[in-house]
Parts: C-alpha cells; structure tokens; sequence
C-alpha cells in the first residue's frame, strides 16, 4: 500500500523564498544562477538551501529535492 502524503501546510513550513530556491536547483540551476535569477547573492542561496536542508532532514539537494516531492511540498 502506498505512503499517504500529507498535505503542504502540515507537512514542513518552508519560507516562500526556500521553495522558490529549492524550485531552481530541483531543476539543475547552480546557486550563482538562482541567486541571478531571484536577484540574490550565491551567497544568499547557500543560506537559503542550509536552511532548507535541516528543515527536510537533508544533506544534499538530491536528498532535499526527493524529500520535498514526497511531501507534496514541490
């Protein structure tokens, strides 16, 4: 039997600028380029992404990305 999922607002309360980092590196930008692309630092995006990985219990963007998708947060 498959693993329900629960719903986005129970699941892990990501900031609106984590899921839009997490967004851009689920689909292979680097952080230099996210950061361009939301007119941050690469600097600021590593922050964003550490953040995200200990909220997700991740220790790398594969891991986060997957997580993320079986939460139906992404």
């Amino acid at each position: 039997m498959p693993r329900a999922r629960r719903p986005p607002d129970t699941a892990i309360s990501l900031t609106r600028r984590e899921l839009d980092v997490l967004r851009l590196i689920a689909v292979g930008c680097t952080y230099a380029e996210t950061g361009r692309r939301l007119g941050v630092s690469a600097h600021t995006i590593s922050s964003h992404i550490k953040k995200t990985y200990r909220k997700l219990g991740a220790h790398s963007a594969t891991a986060a990305v997957h997580h993320a998708k079986q939460l139906g947060i992404l």
